[in-house]
């Protein structure tokens, strides 16, 4: 570990290294995929299997996740695409348009618009794509009085939020974040308070920046990221014991100190037959780790103040936005599933079957369900009191809340209709050697040749019950936190006080 003699010494070249990171250059914007995996390959230490990756790019178990992620930022360029998930803006460079401010309730559904497209094109297997950190970002830029609030001697948070917003915009930049601290002690966390033995923590203040030290879990993309914004928890209680656990910022992933220690890849090298999901759609999740990491005072936004921590992402509104690109994402996963399961019912004839039948209308009702929450949000913008127009806010936190319930649902239908066709699924390879006459013979359905057969409930299987598939159904259930903490958050935000009173006034008629 580094002193802290040693970390003040590099502080200088890195102070200077990160302003010149936040200039932008005329004509720059959306950048291709080959520009975005070109700029993985810096001195990020990122951990896996023991062993320290040397280039993200063409590391096994994490190239392929990254190369999807590319061809994403190449779909931007084209022109079936490019008018929904971009825009221009005033200095005439086209940005992705979850950084768009919207000003008007077409504004809104144009973002919705392009959240929808980016999700399609993984049907929302690949959960953390750039757009979700984009749209927190434009919320927090918007809010520059909250954020001012905060302002410390010379440093100008609201200013530096605003800076960082133009950097990553004008430089397409992928941001991942960590807002949630390890847990040492069950009791402590949810007294609100945090360990100072794990959690991430200002150990050093001096004029140029602080220092941090501890661990945050967890990164989604964090390997494949450019940046990663590190904001405060939610449930950061507002006492002087918990300012050096108070602080929001962003820094460069390779930034040094920081350190990234991978979870298992769910990519095993398999083709994209035998696995298709997961030798796409590989996000990687990774703990992070900063052993006294500098932060110059440039790229802080929030600092010791819990209190204005606690409201960040509701006073900002980038809740909102955040939880808008979410159910946008939702309903392109949910539409998949309800595919799947409609082919699999239409291949085996058990498309006329009552019960099936029944169970799969269950799955598109939650997709209709979801698809009718997302309608109401956005036809009920409104202007914030940032100047922005926002969903309403209503609609979005009841998906939000249902969603973690609806999706594992939808994945026991899947697993109750495929039944142990998810396990008879023989691999590519078995359809070039002696076995194929058998494969071909066995593995047909009524309305269905063999190779298509295996090739549907090989996606089924990456679904329901591969590695993949439970990781997906795990971060379902906790995409936005504790299930029980969710729906108490639901219960103290909805507005309760008019229909008690209807109750009131109907129990005090004669």
């Amino acid at each position: 570990m580094e002193d802290f003699a040693t970390v003040d010494a590099k502080a200088s070249d890195i102070i200077e290294q990160s302003d010149n990171d936040l200039e932008t250059t005329p004509g720059s914007g959306i950048r291709t995929g080959e520009q975005y995996l070109a700029g993985l390959r810096d001195d990020r230490e990122v951990w896996t299997q023991g062993k320290r990756v040397a280039d993200v790019t063409a590391e096994p178990g994490m190239m392929r996740g990254a190369a999807t992620l590319a061809s994403f930022l190449d779909n931007q360029h084209k022109d079936e695409f490019r008018d929904t998930v971009t825009y221009v803006d005033s200095d005439g460079d086209r940005c992705a348009m979850a950084y768009q401010q919207p000003k008007s309730h077409e504004d809104v559904k144009a973002r919705g618009r392009a959240y929808y497209q980016w999700a399609k094109w993984s049907n929302g297997m690949f959960g953390r794509t750039p757009d979700y950190k984009n749209a927190s970002l434009m919320a927090f830029a918007s809010a520059t009085s909250f954020l001012a609030q905060g302002t410390k001697g010379q440093a100008d948070f609201a200013d530096n939020m605003v800076k960082f917003y133009d950097f990553a915009r004008k430089n397409d930049k992928v941001l991942t974040h960590t807002l949630v601290n390890p847990t040492f002690n069950f009791q402590q966390a949810a007294s609100g308070k945090f360990s100072n033995q794990v959690a991430l923590q200002v150990v050093e203040e001096n004029d140029a920046g602080i220092i941090v030290n501890g661990a945050r879990l967890l990164a989604t993309l964090g390997p494949l990221a450019d940046e990663i914004e590190v904001f405060p928890s939610t449930v950061l209680r507002a006492s002087d014991d918990n300012v050096p656990f108070a602080f929001a910022f962003a820094i460069p992933i390779a930034t040094p100190g920081l350190k990234l220690i991978c979870r298992d890849t769910y990519d095993h090298g398999k083709s994209t037959f035998d696995a298709p999901l997961s030798s796409r759609f590989e996000e990687m999740d990774a703990v992070v780790v900063f052993e006294n990491v500098f932060v110059p005072w440039e790229r802080i936004f929030m600092y010791g103040q819990p209190e204005l921590c606690n409201q960040a992402f509701g006073a900002t509104n980038a809740v909102v936005h955040m939880m808008h690109q979410v159910a946008c994402g939702k309903l392109a996963k949910s539409e998949f599933l309800v595919g799947i399961l409609c082919a699999i019912a239409q291949a085996s004839g058990r498309d006329k079957d009552l019960h099936t039948k029944g169970l799969i209308a269950e799955v598109m009702q939650m997709t209709e369900t979801v698809r009718a929450l997302l309608y109401s949000a956005e036809a009920q913008a409104h202007e914030d009191e940032h100047g922005n127009f926002i969903p309403l806010r209503g609609p979005l936190e009841t998906s939000r809340n249902l969603y973690p319930r609806m999706y594992p649902r939808m994945i026991e239908i899947l697993q109750l209709i495929g039944s142990s066709s998810l396990m008879a699924t023989p691999a590519e390879a078995d359809f070039a050697n002696e076995l194929a006459p058998d494969i071909e013979q066995y593995f047909q359905l009524s309305y269905m040749e063999s190779r298509d057969r295996v090739s549907l409930f090989r996606l089924a299987h990456d679904v329901a019950i591969s590695g993949f598939g439970t990781r997906q159904a795990l971060y379902e259930r906790f995409f936005f936190g504790p299930p029980a903490l969710m729906a108490s958050g639901y219960f103290d935000l909805y507005d309760k006080q008019p229909l008690i009173g209807r109750v009131e006034d109907f129990l005090g008629q004669e």
